[in-house]
């Protein structure tokens, strides 16, 4: 089963990006399963259901997010009505919205994915480490493969989610920091594992924000109105081939491409 995860969708710029480059990749790479982190897909700043209608019409499946996910105040109802669009699961339970799922988009194939935020330069919330060990024991028997993105600052939170969760899950990969790393593997317990996908968006930016609005809020430290970047936008996301009999990966490929 292949299964493509986008990275951090970032404005307009990466809307439109993904609109141009997940058609081609559907029919060239014969998709099965399409997951996309969206938490900056409106204007930099969360998602609005209008957004999150949109993305889904292109056979995207399942949106994660992460700390953002509550800046468009509408999307509030939205999450609670729709399970495709997941919150941080480790976020406190009473919090709108599911943080994990299993979809049964693919014949005969029940995917899991779960959303997890960091603790590492974020703010305080449940452990992602235990909720994923809830989690896992929720789902034992109901899943044959399980993607989880992790939604960090610190690689090295990353790094030791995926070493902690490797044989456990499909897939371990990071967003949030919205620059792709280049340490695609399998780790040795059959788990894909990379620490960041990148952004979708704009890259001749400062990761998303206008360059010259982010110049003047470093060197001259005044209050400054968020606009996102303009010019060289890149499609970036992670190719997962996943052996469903197993739950393990086959092969991993960062694809980073400018639109």
């Amino acid at each position: 089963m292949k299964v493509l995860i986008i990275g951090d969708i970032f404005g307009e710029p990466g809307r439109e990006a993904v609109q141009k480059m997940l058609p081609s990749l559907m029919s060239e790479r014969k998709l099965d399963f399409v997951i996309a982190n969206c938490e900056n897909a409106a204007h930099g700043r969360g998602v609005n259901p209008r957004i999150a209608d949109d993305l889904f019409s292109q056979k995207i499946n399942v949106l994660t997010s992460g700390n953002h996910i509550w800046d468009q105040k509408e999307i509030m109802p939205y999450i609670q009505e729709n399970k495709r669009l997941l919150k941080p699961a480790n976020y406190p339970p009473k919090t709108p919205g599911l943080g994990a799922a299993i979809y049964d988009d693919y014949v005969g194939i029940r995917v899991g994915v779960i959303n997890l935020e960091g603790l590492v330069h974020m703010t305080p919330k449940d452990c992602p480490f235990r909720t994923a060990d809830r989690i896992l024991a929720e789902w034992k028997g109901k899943t044959d493969l399980i993607f989880v993105d992790m939604h960090a600052e610190a690689t090295s939170e990353k790094r030791a989610l995926g070493w902690y969760l490797d044989g456990r899950v499909t897939a371990v990969v990071g967003t949030h920091t919205h620059v792709p790393t280049a340490d695609a593997e399998i780790l040795p317990g059959g788990t894909a594992f990379l620490t960041d996908i990148g952004m979708t968006g704009p890259y001749r930016s400062v990761i998303g924000l206008d360059k010259e609005v982010a110049l003047r809020k470093f060197t001259l430290r005044t209050p400054e109105k968020f606009e996102v970047g303009q010019g060289d936008q890149r499609f970036s996301a992670v190719l997962i081939d996943a052996d469903e009999r197993t739950g393990k990966a086959v092969s991993i490929e960062l694809i980073h491409k400018k639109v």
